[in-house]
């Protein structure tokens, strides 16, 4: 099921339905709460870009290549999960990535993650993924401490190789 709901906070889970005005602009705000949190950056994301990132986010979806995810409290988005699937080799199965959990700061502690994190476990069950993965700074232990309650761990292939760290490399262009 695609819909998940909270009866101690009257919370749905649903998926981004991008031919609804409220629906991009909830992505579009909650992205900017992310994206300004020091967790996330500190700094607004550029309006210049908000035309191609919802359009991008919808292809993805629409495509089942993405799980874009709001936790809607009555009328209110307080939360969103940005996923996008990837491909395990060892596995030989598709997997999902989890790139963008945020639950806006009026709604913390209230169990909006964790209602958006076991929604997008039941739809990755569904499409027969093999692993969830996702990513978190060492330093943001409140999320950290979330992710273990709902089974998430460190990738370690072999412990005296260590943990599996996530880098990157920027492309200019």
């Amino acid at each position: 099921s695609l819909s998940a709901t909270g009866d101690a906070l009257n919370m749905v889970i649903l998926p981004v339905d991008f031919q609804k005005d409220i629906h991009r602009q909830a992505v579009w705000r909650l992205m900017n709460v992310y994206a300004t949190d020091p967790m996330g950056g500190g700094q607004f994301l550029p309006d210049a870009q908000q035309h191609r990132l919802l359009t991008q986010l919808a292809d993805w979806q629409a495509t089942r290549h993405a799980l874009i995810l709001l936790a809607w409290q009555g009328e209110h988005a307080v939360g969103l999960l940005n996923a996008f699937e990837g491909f395990s080799t060892f596995a030989a199965q598709p997997l999902l990535n989890i790139h963008d959990l945020v639950v806006h700061p009026d709604a913390r502690g209230q169990g909006v993650g964790r209602q958006l994190l076991q929604a997008a476990e039941a739809i990755a069950r569904e499409r027969g993924y093999c692993k969830i993965t996702l990513e978190v700074l060492s330093g943001n232990h409140t999320a950290q401490a979330l992710y273990q309650q709902q089974g998430y761990a460190a990738y370690v292939l072999d412990q005296a190789m260590g943990v599996a760290q996530f880098w990157q490399k920027a492309m200019s262009g």
